[in-house]
């Protein structure tokens, strides 16, 4: 038995291609026979790394008795919320006003029109057939107070987020003042003790971590500094990252970042990847260049798709078991590494009963290398060589278990995080074969997502489908500009400028300033909305806001910085008043209060000047560089050399720059900080 999922390119909808579920894709078929047969329609939702949703198929969608209540009473539509995040967006919302806690499974009931009235996550077997079997029977009976209710939430759904949260887009004063008391707030919320925010369950949260570290490098404050290295140390040491192989997972379940799920998606170790590379370049500290290495060598060897592009996820799951690949009983180990395992259980928390469920262990750092070297009577370089020989050794058993699943589709706008990521790791490392990574998957992203002007979202098979969504734009245009810092080469800069100029003819809203996450015009939804929180990944908003103010200062194309000050003029209250969940936003409100740094360096030798002053991480900068004299930027177009044609630097503000200079310290010295 199979459905019409079969045909899907989804790896998460060929999860469900057999099950007894008479599943139909997204799409006008489904949405037609629900109107034609007027039958409610159940939404499902859910990706192919997450836990719960496996347990829903197992448990409901793979049941023969529980798939004829559903193919009975229902038109069923299987989602995959990463390649349709705009569907996603509308239904988590309805939950969500329905007072319902949001999450994956999601289960939404729909009139026939598309509407909601009722929904949830994940429900055990039992309670998802009275479920079913009571909204059956109220559709039967009580229809018309179910169009009702469902009148009230798509109305919901349909008023601006700009309403709902009084923002307008209008130009704003901004006062340093006002970005000390957002720093202050979210401090306040730090957890002194194991790093990040006082929460559980924890997820890393890149972006609050890149604000804080930009700001405190600006400041030149030191404490705030040492405590985001602290935050990012304790995930490195925990077991939410792979100790063996590299890779961060999604989150952990608890506050100690101890126990993950198991799941690592392409766009936290983007995000992470560009972060510890930030904070080796601040630091020094090997531990955050081994973060960078083991990643990137993860990346290459488990994520490639052979053509240049990363492949977007990995399970939780092994054998149906959540974490099995990853986890170690003690007896194992015993007969693995006898003679090492005294030491190597003291630096990674292991016990003979286990110390996480089922006796089995996962590993988990809470000491230093150093302390635990100098306990076994070691130095710390014998240490770390006996370390780096055993998690060889292991990981290559390891290799020999069954692999978690993959979801092996390219999502665009995940790529281009991760982009950015690797050309932070090459600046950190110098490690060439790091900025070839991102080039190559930049290039792939040209040559098969973007097909005559609009980038895709996915790609799979050969072929890329379904229209980018704001996430995808702003991610990718983000990393070329990157790209162009990093190489010199104006074909990134090239890229980047009509991918914006495409966004802000088919994405953004005249009527309030901002952008709709999905193309109003690609395909008629029952809301268009607009994403202006940031959380695991920023907000489409910020990043394009972002975007727009560094696009302005290559370009000197002043359209772009108003747009990008409107749209923090209205955000600028909410900043203030929820700074947790907007600190990307809180990044452009640094950027613009402190003059943002415009970097031009042209003459003989700028490649490797520019490349003096990239390895150093430096906030609220772009560069850009040439060897000859150019045109292809503008903030290129009226430098010149020495009168030996040798590279000098100009470091500019609002296009006015201070005397040119020929060392990387006298640039230095010229960039402003806070006061």
């Amino acid at each position: 038995m199979s459905n019409r999922l079969l045909h899907s390119q989804s790896p998460y909808l060929l999860q469900h291609a057999n099950n007894p579920v008479d599943w139909y894709p997204w799409g006008a078929e489904a949405l037609e026979k629900a109107t034609s047969e007027n039958k409610p329609i159940l939404v499902s939702i859910g990706y192919s790394a997450c836990h719960w949703c496996h347990v829903m198929e197992r448990e409901s969608f793979e049941d023969e008795a529980t798939a004829e209540l559903m193919n009975a009473h229902f038109i069923c539509i299987k989602i995959d919320r990463e390649e349709r995040p705009d569907i996603d967006n509308i239904y988590m919302d309805a939950v969500q006003a329905m007072g319902l806690q949001g999450g994956w499974p999601l289960n939404v009931f729909l009139m026939p029109n598309q509407k909601p009235f009722y929904g949830g996550t994940y429900f055990p077997n039992q309670q998802w057939k009275g479920l079913l079997a009571n909204i059956a029977d109220a559709f039967e009976k009580h229809e018309d107070q179910l169009a009702e209710s469902a009148e009230g939430f798509g109305a919901s759904l349909n008023r601006k987020e700009t309403e709902k949260y009084e923002i307008s887009s209008s130009d704003q004063e901004l006062d340093p003042d006002e970005l000390a008391e957002i720093v202050a707030k979210i401090t306040s919320q730090l957890d002194s003790e194991w790093g990040g925010m006082k929460r559980a369950p924890k997820f890393p949260m890149p972006a609050i971590w890149s604000f804080l570290l930009d700001f405190a490098l600006l400041r030149r404050d030191d404490k705030l500094i040492n405590q985001v290295l602290f935050t990012l140390r304790k995930i490195g040491m925990g077991g939410i990252y792979d100790q063996l192989r590299g890779g961060f997972a999604r989150y952990s379940v608890d506050g100690e970042w101890f126990a993950p799920h198991f799941e690592k998606m392409l766009y936290d170790n983007g995000q992470l990847l560009e972060l510890y590379s930030k904070a080796y370049q601040i630091s020094g500290d090997s531990f955050f260049k081994e973060k960078i290495t083991e990643t990137v060598a993860w990346l290459e060897v488990e994520m490639g798709n052979g053509e240049g592009g990363f492949h977007a996820a990995q399970d939780a799951d092994s054998e149906g078991v959540e974490g099995k690949f990853y986890v170690w009983t003690f007896t194992e180990l015993q007969e693995l590494i006898p003679v090492e395992l005294p030491w190597f259980s003291r630096l990674y928390n292991l016990k003979p009963e286990g110390n996480w469920e089922d006796g089995v262990n996962i590993l988990f750092q809470t000491e230093s290398e150093q302390k635990v070297a100098e306990e076994y009577g070691m130095s710390l370089e014998e240490f770390q060589s006996r370390l780096k020989e055993v998690k060889a050794q292991l990981l290559e058993v390891r290799n020999q278990r069954v692999f978690p699943g993959k979801d092996d589709k390219i999502l665009s706008g995940w790529n281009g995080l991760m982009s950015a990521g690797l050309i932070q790791a090459y600046y950190a490392t110098g490690e060439k074969r790091m900025l070839d990574l991102a080039i190559a998957n930049l290039e792939f992203l040209q040559e098969k997502l973007l097909i005559n002007g609009i980038l895709h979202r996915a790609y799979k098979n050969g072929s890329a489908y379904t229209p980018g969504f704001l996430e995808d734009y702003a991610a990718v245009i983000r990393a070329s500009l990157m790209a162009f810092e990093a190489t010199g080469d104006a074909r990134w800069l090239d890229l980047a400028r009509p991918l914006t100029d495409y966004c802000l003819v088919e994405f953004h809203d005249e009527t309030d300033g901002f952008f709709f996450f999905n193309n109003p015009s690609a395909e008629k939804l029952i809301a268009n909305k607009k994403e202006l929180f940031d959380n695991v990944i920023p907000a489409s908003n910020s990043m394009m806001a972002r975007n727009l103010h560094r696009l302005s200062l290559f370009t000197y194309e002043e359209k772009y910085t108003e747009i990008a000050s409107k749209m923090l003029g209205g955000m600028k209250e909410l900043i203030l008043r929820e700074p947790g969940f907007l600190c990307n936003w809180a990044s452009l409100f640094l950027e613009k209060l402190v003059p943002t740094a415009e970097i031009a360096i042209i003459g003989n030798g700028a490649s490797q000047k520019a490349r003096e002053l990239q390895r150093t991480y430096l906030p609220n900068m772009i560069l850009a560089f040439s060897d000859s004299l150019t045109e292809n930027a503008a903030i290129l177009s009226d430098k010149t050399p020495d009168p030996k044609g040798n590279a000098l630097i100009y470091v500019c503000f609002d296009h006015a720059c201070r005397r040119p200079v020929s060392t990387r310290e006298e640039a230095i010295s010229q960039l402003p900080y806070l006061a």
